[in-house]
């Protein structure tokens, strides 16, 4: 935002817009232009995309021929009223966007932009704005004082400030129709209930993983798509429920990233169930590692330690080996080699502090050094 304030201040003679404008990676869900180095084409903008809080997003038709930037204000039809947004999408992008989203209706059936919001307009959304956080609170102490299993998480008013909806989490079925004759008495404006899951409470609240990253949910995930243990257990991963909840307390969406990988790895590798006959003894599966292609066996199915690195060709050709009643002699041939640890070396003294002076930053501080010394001796004199 520094950025936008910055470039404004430096024309003379206009406005300030900094809160008017996006500033691209600052929030939800962005979405990235990659059609932006090709010829643009001004005359595509029949339908455009408008973003309103957190992650709520349309299309809206531009029926007035407005000519529209990313990031400007606009008011767009409602049922009932107006409501404000900003425009997060124009031009070609816009169809594909909609084709990836499948939006089912035609140009036509999509909702009206009327015009750029007017500092009237911009005053009341502001108002709208700042009443939503104690409108979230008092309605909790109504839910709560009505009995209801479930939990008010955000509040997004309406641009003209005669709608609200309400999101929340529930883990039954809640009949809150008293709550909506309450809640509407209270803050005289039309009632919507909007229910969510944990995972869009994670996305729309925001947060930091465990990874040090901004939560994908918030940041770019569009779909959420079902997580199971399973995944884990594909990836070889230590089924820990701490390490593997996000901050929603559901399995990490992450998990799916690279599910794909292990199950093509995991293709041509031989069954892990099937124990190893070799003269030496009967070999127990005990964990694999997928992408350096190794099996890892004991010949004490209850040991924990003593563990023989096999590779993957090395255990399909004892498998056919066994098929054919036959043994080997030993059960690994080529061993898996991990990479050798360094042993710890104690450098602390053998290297010079002034290894990365240059030859004439030596002479100097030599210099000063020296000049230092002969007034210590005259001193002592």
């Amino acid at each position: 935002m520094k950025e936008s304030e910055e470039n404004n201040n430096d024309r003379p003679g206009r406005p300030d817009q900094s809160d008017t404008k996006y500033i691209p990676g600052h929030y939800k869900l962005n979405s990235i232009n990659w059609l932006a180095r090709l010829p643009s084409d001004n005359t595509n903008n029949e339908i455009l995309e408008v973003r309103f809080k957190n992650t709520r997003k349309g299309f809206y038709r531009n029926v007035n021929d407005l000519r529209l930037d990313i990031g400007d204000i606009v008011a767009v039809e409602a049922s009932p009223g107006h409501d404000i947004g900003r425009v997060s999408m124009v031009g070609k992008l816009v169809k594909y966007q909609m084709k990836c989203q499948k939006s089912p209706l035609p140009d036509e059936d999509y909702k009206k932009i009327y015009r750029k919001a007017k500092p009237v307009d911009i005053e009341k959304w502001g108002e709208a704005k700042s009443m939503e956080v104690s409108t979230m609170l008092e309605s909790r102490k109504i839910a709560e004082e009505l009995g209801l299993n479930m939990k008010i998480g955000d509040v997004e008013y309406q641009g003209d400030k005669t709608k609200a909806i309400f999101y929340y989490i529930a883990d039954d079925r809640v009949d809150f129709r008293q709550l909506i004759k309450t809640l509407a008495e209270k803050f005289c404006v039309r009632i919507e209930m909007r229910q969510i899951g944990a995972r869009q409470e994670a996305g729309r609240i925001g947060g930091i993983g465990s990874c040090g990253r901004e939560l994908c949910c918030s940041s770019h995930m569009k779909n959420f798509v079902s997580v199971t243990t399973a995944h884990a257990r594909l990836q070889e991963l230590t089924l820990n429920p701490q390490k593997l909840a996000g901050q929603c307390g559901k399995l990490k969406c992450c998990l799916n990233y690279e599910l794909d990988s292990y199950v093509d790895k995991q293709k041509k590798f031989p069954p892990k169930e099937i124990p190893l006959e070799t003269e030496e003894g009967t070999a127990y599966f005990v964990k694999s590692e997928v992408h350096k292609e190794v099996y890892w066996y004991s010949f004490d199915q209850n040991s924990i330690v003593n563990f023989t690195s096999v590779t993957v060709e090395r255990v399909d050709e004892i498998q056919k080996l066994n098929r054919n009643s036959k043994k080997p002699q030993k059960l690994a041939v080529d061993t898996y080699k991990a990479v050798t640890e360094h042993s710890f070396e104690n450098t602390a003294g053998k290297e010079s502090l002034t290894r990365f002076e240059s030859k004439s930053d030596k002479k100097r501080n030599n210099r000063y050094r020296n000049k230092r010394k002969n007034k210590r001796n005259d001193r002592r004199k």
